[in-house]
């Protein structure tokens, strides 16, 4: 498959950000993408809103459907997807995006905020998947995707962040353990993780401000991975944990200068990508400064 024209698309956490570029890069398809955010009102330190971002997908070509979805809330997810069939008759592709952050050790992680991570990231990504996957059956070419990492299950992406990276690797079992159950109903379940940071609301706000973001890449490639895989035959590319520029130059991508914020700042490498992880030729990321910080943000 080469197009997503009239595809349909149910994006969770698509009002900015990885989710938005996601979005847009299928719209300029013509396809057809439900936006399942909980941010309706404009928030002075996150820009964007469902409707914000479906303006956005009409821009670039595609068809949009803005619903207001807690992904912790079952009958709001159930709805979400019945009104997604309701509106474009299918869903063919399902993108697990939304994810929550506390970059706190064990003493600094009030269970609040671990319920809310386990939540959206874990529970939502396996509740999400669970109610799209008896529309996908019917699809020709379905996939799931999470925005999650490898699963590197190495103590130093864990010590300083317990809470949250259990609850992004739980996203990425996900992916091991629907790959598998799905295979023969031909679905293709797979993760996506950039190799440097991304500039998104998350890292401007909470990772290091304006310095950050200029060492960083621009939502656009995560969205133009994503595009790689989904137009990938899903009964043969299916259980990957892809990073970004490495399944864009397989293919057929040189040129990764264009997404780079600032091409006079190194770029920043994020954390969860593997040690013995070979960036595409040309690409030098700053190695990862020493692991007394936390993941960067989703």
């Amino acid at each position: 498959m080469t197009s997503l024209k009239g595809k349909t698309l149910f994006i969770s956490g698509a009002s900015r950000g990885i989710g938005l570029a996601i979005a847009l890069r299928a719209a300029r398809d013509g396809a057809n993408v439900a936006i399942a955010a909980k941010t309706t009102e404009p928030h002075p330190k996150l820009k964007g809103t469902i409707y914000t971002a479906a303006d956005e997908v009409c821009s670039a070509g595609g068809k949009a459907l803005p619903l207001v979805c807690d992904i912790r809330d079952e009958a709001q997810v159930m709805a979400a997807i019945e009104a997604t069939i309701a509106e474009y008759g299918g869903i063919d592709i399902c993108v697990n995006n939304a994810s929550a952050i506390s970059l706190t050790n064990s003493q600094g992680t009030d269970m609040k905020r671990f319920d809310l991570m386990m939540g959206i990231n874990t529970r939502g990504t396996f509740m999400v998947s669970k109610y799209c996957i008896p529309h996908l059956k019917k699809a020709e070419n379905p996939h799931i995707l999470m925005l999650s990492p490898p699963l590197d299950m190495k103590a130093k992406w864990f010590e300083h962040s317990t809470a949250y990276s259990i609850a992004k690797y739980g996203m990425s079992m996900c992916v091991l353990g629907l790959s598998a159950e799905l295979k023969g109903a031909g679905i293709a379940v797979n993760a996506l993780w950039p190799r440097t940071t991304i500039a998104t609301a998350a890292v401007g706000n909470l990772l290091g401000g304006d310095a950050m973001m200029r060492a960083s890449r621009t939502p656009e490639i995560m969205g133009d991975a994503a595009y790689v895989i989904f137009t990938r035959p899903s009964r043969e590319f299916t259980g990957k944990f892809c990073i970004d520029d490495k399944i864009l130059h397989a293919s057929g991508v040189k040129d990764f200068d264009r997404y780079r914020v600032d091409s006079t700042v190194p770029l920043a490498a994020d954390f969860f990508v593997p040690d013995d992880d070979i960036p595409p030729p040309g690409v030098n990321v700053a190695p990862l400064p020493s692991v007394g910080g936390a993941p960067k943000a989703r």
